[in-house]
């Protein structure tokens, strides 16, 4: 396993610029300013429930609405952890979480497989939360997946509030990740008969 599991990224494009340094081996520490209010308390506490120091700068067009800055740093993110894996040797690879936050109850299961797919069972009864639009969730998620090469499934068993739901879902991807990416001493190469996660 890598002793520095760290990545530096910047994205810039005529839509969005986002620059993020992500450790995998943190404390849950976060310094999070993307413009986009609930976007980042989502990924405070993606990063505090996961042990990762996240920091997180990003500029983006919400003149016109979140979309484009909310997907891009989903894709940012998401090759900061491709990059901080390196060859995933010596992780334990599957993580879980079933996690409750008052009447909401939600599974989020994923494979650092290499082969990035969401699979997303999710019924938000609000378009909005506040400000947000909540099919963003989505959006975010799946370009998470896709540019980090995770497997991710999440799956809401119980929920009537839609701010309680969403909060859930980042709570249990970060403790997933948290187990994931997680060294298995048992193991020490790539947890794969293959040889290789791609």
């Amino acid at each position: 396993m890598q002793l520095q599991r760290q990545a530096q990224m910047e994205r810039k494009t005529g839509e969005t610029e986002i620059q993020l340094s992500l450790s995998l081996d943190g404390s849950g520490t976060y310094q999070i300013a993307s413009g986009v209010g609930f976007l980042d308390h989502m990924l405070c506490l993606l990063a505090r429930h996961g042990a990762l120091d996240l920091q997180l700068s990003a500029r983006g067009d919400l003149h016109i609405d979140d979309h484009h800055t909310v997907e891009d740093i989903g894709i940012t993110l998401g090759l900061a952890l491709r990059q901080a894996l390196g060859d995933k040797a010596g992780i334990q690879r599957y993580g879980n979480a079933l996690v409750p936050m008052d009447e909401a109850l939600v599974l989020v299961a994923l494979d650092i497989s290499g082969r990035g797919h969401l699979e997303l069972d999710l019924t938000l009864p609000a378009a909005k939360v506040g400000t947000f639009d909540t099919e963003l969730v989505e959006e975010f998620l799946r370009a998470l997946a896709i540019n980090s090469g995770i497997t991710l499934h999440a799956r809401m068993l119980n929920g009537r509030n839609t701010h309680h739901i969403i909060e859930a879902v980042f709570k249990g991807l970060g403790r997933a990740l948290r187990q994931a990416v997680a060294a298995d001493e048992r193991l020490p190469g790539v947890p794969s008969t293959k040889g290789v996660l791609v």
